[in-house]
């Protein structure tokens, strides 16, 4: 049979839909997963080895906030809050968790695998580069970015950035 909507069916839809959104969407695991990602930014020009040296000769290299590679993992804590989040509002059983879940997996693999070996070949190559004689074409060559993946160490702080990011936003949601 086919059901028929009343104006006040229609209305209450519509009512229980705009309450439920706002001026500024309150997305909760998107809210998390950026919020980690800045944070784990923020955080890489306080956890290089070089740190302490910048600071004593009051050289500050901001590049830091913005590149990739480094500690920790910018993109494990973007998706392991996003994950998380996702976990913590919805319940481990849905779809969306599996996907969340699944990405992280994937990203997390690609910065320890891929990229960490991509990045190690990048620096050998600026070495042999640097080797070659003036004269030589290929020694006027902008060095290669070699600080691209991740070491495990840096990606495991990432994904504990990113889980107590997610914990963190959920628990001050749930408290207002």
């Amino acid at each position: 049979m086919d059901e028929v909507i009343t104006a006040a069916d229609a209305t209450s839809t519509l009512r229980s839909y705009s309450s439920e959104t706002s001026v500024v969407p309150w997305n909760l695991p998107l809210l998390s997963a950026f919020l980690a990602c800045a944070l784990a930014q923020f955080l890489k020009p306080f956890t290089t080895c070089k740190a302490c040296e910048r600071l004593k000769d009051k050289r500050w290299d901001s590049r830091r906030m913005v590149s990739s590679g480094g500690m920790p993992s910018s993109h494990s804590a973007t998706v392991t809050a996003l994950a998380t989040a996702i976990g913590l509002q919805e319940g481990s059983g849905g779809p969306a968790f599996a996907i969340a879940v699944a990405l992280a997996c994937v990203v997390m693999y690609d910065a320890t695998g891929v990229r960490l070996h991509a990045g190690r070949q990048a620096e050998l190559l600026n070495q042999i580069v640097c080797e070659l004689p003036p004269e030589h074409p290929v020694s006027s060559v902008k060095p290669l970015r070699d600080s691209l993946g991740h070491t495990p160490l840096q990606v495991v702080a990432g994904a504990l950035l990113g889980c107590i990011v997610a914990y963190l936003m959920r628990s001050s949601s749930s408290s207002n």
